[in-house]
């Protein structure tokens, strides 16, 4: 067997994990949760699943604050663009009768 099938086999240990965890600046995971939140609001709204959608919209909102002080203005003014468009796009959705 080669040394690169070797390595592929190779499954990562709790250490591989921990040394991982230990690079990754804060400010980025934030960026990537807020932006997979949005996407996961986006697509429960779309699905009528409102109550989820609106728990991603209050996490996101949560974060924003938190994210100011971590990231560049110009990230966090796009995604308080992109939660007001949740927010509109979520009461839009509440407001309609049910589908029977």
């Amino acid at each position: 067997m080669s040394e690169l099938a070797d390595e592929e086999e190779r499954q990562p240990t709790i250490e591989d994990l921990a040394e991982a965890l230990r690079q990754i600046e804060v400010g980025q995971f934030l960026l990537s949760t807020v932006s997979t939140l949005a996407s996961l609001a986006f697509g429960k709204i779309e699905q009528g699943e409102l109550s989820q959608a609106k728990a991603a919209i209050d996490a996101i909102g949560a974060l924003l604050p938190v994210l100011e002080a971590q990231v560049e203005g110009d990230l966090v003014r796009d995604f308080e663009r992109a939660l007001a468009n949740l927010r509109v796009a979520y009461a839009d959705a509440a407001a309609k009768p049910p589908a029977d």
